[in-house]
């Protein structure tokens, strides 16, 4: 048996469709079951933080998402661990590198988590990967009420990773031998702008698509509305620092998976009618 927490989540609800079509035991643990809407053949499961002890029963490996853990993932640990889990993969961020601002929230957030992982006796896998393709769902809101995208620095260079990808490497950290210990950085297979991804999205729905950039000041609070300040901050930051920057680019998908990682263009068609009114 396989718990995958945050399974309502884009890579934990694409890793529990993997999972069930492998014929594998899993236990989707989510807060609000009534509306998970995962495929049939998961055991569904109610997260509740102050209800630990009975999530893990007969569970041997656990998939980790760091919000999934509801601010508690020391004491999800030694559930865990108290009821025979071996192995955790993690979600973590490819923010966590060398020379990485340690003081940035999310480095902070990721960093932690991956220290209590190791801190828990736990064989373990972390997934790094950098910029989610997924990420394009901000844009959503505007592309379906007209056809000018407003957001932060049109030409910040990212390499999205497609969720499936993300989940497809999780699988596979999973399910097979020698990932234990290991650290998976993961990438889409090619540098991308904002420009760039508003043009594919166009093409998925059919439409013309123009992205026009503003200020920082502007576009945090349009596009992450329930986000912490502090959390927004670094977010933009980290978008600033990648104006003009070629990214990282791994083959990590590929090597895991033993298929490439998608592109962009991709990840659009396959989300096309999540921007379609």
């Amino acid at each position: 048996m396989i718990a995958v927490t945050g399974a309502t989540g884009n890579v934990g609800r694409a890793l529990v469709g993997r999972l069930v079509a492998a014929g594998r035991p899993v236990r989707a643990l989510t807060r609000a079951p009534e509306r998970a809407g995962l495929p049939d053949g998961a055991e569904v499961v109610r997260f509740r933080p102050d209800g630990l002890d009975a999530l893990f029963d007969g569970v041997d490996k656990v998939f980790l998402y760091v919000q999934g853990a509801g601010g508690r993932m020391p004491e999800l640990l030694a559930a865990a661990r108290a009821a025979g889990v071996r192995q955790a993969v993690l979600l973590s961020s490819g923010i966590i590198q060398d020379g990485a601002d340690e003081t940035h929230p999310i480095h902070a957030m990721h960093a932690g988590a991956e220290r209590q992982i190791r801190d828990s006796g736990l064989a373990w896998t972390f997934l790094r990967p950098n910029a989610f393709a997924a990420n394009a769902l901000q844009w959503a809101p505007q592309i379906r009420s007209g056809d000018t995208v407003r957001g932060v620095f049109a030409d910040m260079l990212t390499a999205p990773v497609h969720e499936d990808d993300i989940a497809a490497v999780a699988e596979r950290a999973l399910l097979d031998d020698g990932h234990e210990g290991a650290v998976h950085r993961l990438t889409g297979p090619a540098a991308t702008t904002n420009t760039d991804q508003i043009a594919a999205i166009g093409r998925a729905v059919g439409r013309d698509l123009a992205f026009v950039e503003v200020g920082p000041e502007e576009a945090g609070p349009l596009l992450f509305p329930r986000t912490p300040p502090d959390v927004v901050r670094g977010l933009l930051k980290t978008f600033a620092d990648t104006v003009g920057v070629a990214p990282e680019i791994t083959a990590t998908v590929e090597e895991v998976t033993g298929r490439p990682a998608r592109a962009f263009p991709q990840w659009a068609a396959d989300h096309a009618a999540d921007f379609r009114s």
